[in-house]
């Protein structure tokens, strides 16, 4: 292939030569950024609904008291982007990239704008419903788009624009909490905003062309050569050409043994074909992976954990929340400089890595934090009147053990109020009242509801930094790379969606049971359960994900034909490259 001797020297990343490359063809960044917008959709919603969460319960006490309910807010636009993703997969294949990502942006202005106006928790979960249809759909056209409209050498590096963007929309919607904690209608404000970007990327498509590739497998050659003369050097574009007509041969020789169907028929196919079905194997293990390592739930409720580690003030909680979602930014960046250097496997490996240990680590902070939490003490109980200090206190048998923590659990309806001279020492156990909350704090007291004083708070925080900082270049973007390029091309769309409902359906399950699971087995049993999840996925990752890196989609094709054995030496275009 004529693309194999445009690559430069083994030792130059893809980083570097994408920026080069869309130095002299700005149009491929101009595709790449615009289609990654909905990745900062996504983002966005992942880190938006974390802080807004804060004040939805302020506002509405139904759900300050029902960890369901939270959870369900939380988790109602995952479960839209269950749904998301199962029909992009189809509108991808049958109406285009382009179109499918029009779609997500119009459902995700709707959605945003019933959130912001939203009289009733029911009315913000049918919000996020919709929100979380677009948010699916994006999830899995943005990195198919990008792919599909990048020159192999730089596809890798590109794509992970859109997780650049992804983490971008994360920190941004921290900032855009903070700037909103103090304006009357917190949460709606920080909700409603949300509906900008996706205007915007919808008039910035109408303006951008449809996938190449998925014009050439429909009949519109021509198209689908203009836009390949304006992504690559004229010398290149006859050998790009040749390789899409022959992808095309092929796949119709499939149909023709296989036959057409409708989508589940389709996917029946897929599972039938050796190569997809492989593919599949190591889609679905790294988006599963990505998510029972426990990500979303530092991203949907970081300030939460952080007031689990101690910390009561919202906007402590939102600030120390931003310093994390930044770190997944920088972690995007150092992803694109290494993604087609150090490969996407080894990448993701040593990802899971630092996570377990992080998780581990997490584990045993939050254990020492529960049975070194403050005694409770009666005469501090008792401060504040007879009859503030929690039925549940008064009446335990055991109430001469009670600590904090004790004091916090689910079944109890207690709030903690921290001593009035040293807040790490013996406090109060009260009632959980608006009236008494306002009658600590004005003592220059600490309320807490969600965690206790901790020394050891801020390593909480330190290792949830340094979580993000493992979980970010690699198992935060590299996922969507591997999907966006295992599939055959007349499988990309149905492949790349069944991931991406494999991702949706896992995220689903972690953020639907996380506040449950802190209840149940508390902060420190719930990370070392992740931890456990963990390890099972770097074993899943290591038997059935390939190396992709630097390889065109066609010899990607070839590599599943044979099978692929982590024991067995792999070729790649990386070897040619290196002689």
């Amino acid at each position: 292939m004529v693309e194999g001797a445009a690559v430069s020297t083994a030792k130059k990343t893809e980083f570097t030569e994408c920026w080069r490359t869309a130095w002299k063809t700005p149009y491929i960044m101009r595709l790449a950024l615009s289609a990654g917008i909905g990745g900062l959709l996504f983002g966005y919603d992942t880190g938006v609904i974390s802080g807004a969460l804060l004040y939805i319960r302020e506002d509405f006490k139904a759900v300050d008291k029902n960890t369901f309910l939270q959870e369900t807010i939380v988790s109602m636009a995952v479960a839209g982007a269950i749904v998301g993703a199962a029909v992009g997969g189809w509108i991808n294949d049958k109406y285009g990239r382009k179109v499918s990502i029009m779609v997500a942006d119009f459902l995700f202005f709707v959605g945003a704008i019933i959130m912001s106006l939203a009289p009733a928790p029911w009315m913000i979960i049918f919000g996020r419903v919709f929100v979380g249809l677009g948010v699916g759909m994006a999830s899995m056209t943005a990195p198919l788009y990008i792919s599909e409209a990048s020159p192999h050498r730089i596809r890798g590096a590109l794509v992970s624009t859109n997780g650049l963007l992804i983490t971008g929309g994360q920190f941004l919607s921290y900032l855009i909490n903070l700037a909103f904690t103090h304006v009357n209608g917190t949460w709606r404000w920080m909700l409603g905003v949300a509906g900008i970007p996706a205007l915007v990327q919808f008039f910035l498509m109408l303006s951008l062309p449809e996938s190449p590739r998925w014009l050439y497998r429909n009949g519109k050659e021509d198209e689908a050569r203009s836009i390949m003369e304006k992504i690559y050097p004229a010398d290149e574009v006859e050998g790009e050409m040749q390789t899409l007509k022959t992808s095309l041969e092929q796949e119709r020789a499939m149909e023709s043994s296989m036959g057409k169907g409708n989508v589940f028929q389709k996917v029946k196919q897929a599972w039938g074909n050796d190569v997809v079905r492989r593919g599949l194997y190591a889609g679905v293990t790294v988006q599963v992976a990505q998510q029972f390592v426990g990500i979303n739930t530092v991203m949907y409720y970081s300030p939460t954990i952080i007031q689990f580690a101690g910390f009561a003030s919202n906007k402590t909680a939102l600030a120390l929340s931003l310093i994390t979602s930044g770190l997944n930014a920088i972690g995007s960046l150092i992803s694109m400089g290494f993604v087609d250097r150090q490969g996407r496997r080894r990448l993701m490996l040593l990802s899971m890595i630092g996570i377990i240990t992080c998780l581990l680590t997490l584990s045993a902070v939050f254990y020492r934090a529960s049975v070194t939490s403050p005694h409770i003490s009666n005469f501090e109980s008792a401060h504040f009147g007879g009859n503030s200090t929690c039925p549940s206190y008064v009446h335990a048998p055991d109430a001469s053990s009670w600590r904090c923590m004790t004091c916090l659990q689910k079944d109890t309806g207690c709030a903690y109020c921290s001593n009035g001279a040293n807040k790490y020492g013996a406090g109060a156990c009260l009632a959980a009242t608006d009236a008494l909350k306002g009658a600590c704090r004005a003592e220059n007291r600490i309320w807490y509801t969600k965690g206790c004083p901790s020394t050891t708070g801020i390593l909480a925080v330190l290792f949830l930094g340094l979580y993000i900082i493992a979980y970010s270049p690699g198992m935060g973007t590299v996922p969507w790379i591997v999907n966006s390029e295992i599939y055959p091309s007349k499988y990309r769309g149905i492949g790349g969606g069944i991931a991406a409902v494999a991702n949706w359906t896992s995220n689903l399950i972690v953020s639907e049971t996380f506040l449950s699971l802190t209840e149940a087995l508390g902060s420190a049993g719930t990370f070392l359960l992740f931890a456990g999840f963990s390890f099972i996925g770097l074993v899943a990752i290591f038997f059935l994900v390939p190396e992709t890196k630097g390889l065109q989609f066609e010899e990607v094709e070839k590599l599943l034909q044979k099978g692929y054995s982590p024991f067995r030496k792999q070729h790649s275009e990386g070897d040619d490259n290196s002689k």
